[in-house]
């Protein structure tokens, strides 16, 4: 077995660790990060002239985008949810027009666009990734006055 090959396996199991102990909010980031790390390094494959290589790591990219958008919830989600998805459908066709004709423009824009997403999905409150929000306060809840 070559380093290369090592590697690969070592990221493979770490990864499968990393999400059998994380929760939906931790593995959502998951799935971000891993369509960021594949579109970056098919934009390098672009760039050296690695055609084989920049499809299929665009292809991963688009199964993963695939998955986030299958994870929505559009009933508790509502407009935020079929905005995602409209984004999502945006960004699986950036990227197939990127890998067509050979433009990592296109392939770096929907870099830029997953880490938005990351950082708006990093900024959630604690409370509200475990899916309970922190009751409000009510009015029987307030502290006494003296």
């Amino acid at each position: 077995m070559n380093g290369t090959s090592v590697l690969r396996t070592y990221r493979s199991v770490s990864t499968q660790s990393a999400a059998v102990d994380s929760n939906p909010h931790q593995l959502v980031l998951m799935l971000i990060d891993g369509a960021i790390e594949k579109t970056a390094g098919a934009v390098g494959h672009m760039l050296h002239g690695n055609i084989a290589e920049k499809g299929k790591l665009v292809s991963a990219s688009i199964s993963i985008i695939d998955a986030l958008r299958a994870s929505l919830d559009h009933r508790a989600g509502g407009e935020i949810a079929d905005n995602l998805e409209r984004l999502y459908d945006y960004m699986t066709r950036r990227l197939l027009e990127g890998n067509a004709q050979g433009d990592s423009r296109a392939l770096s824009e929907v870099i830029a666009l997953l880490k938005e997403i990351r950082e708006a999905w990093a900024a959630i409150p604690q409370d509200y990734r475990r899916g309970v929000a922190a009751p409000a306060a009510t009015p029987s809840q307030s502290p006494t006055r003296q």
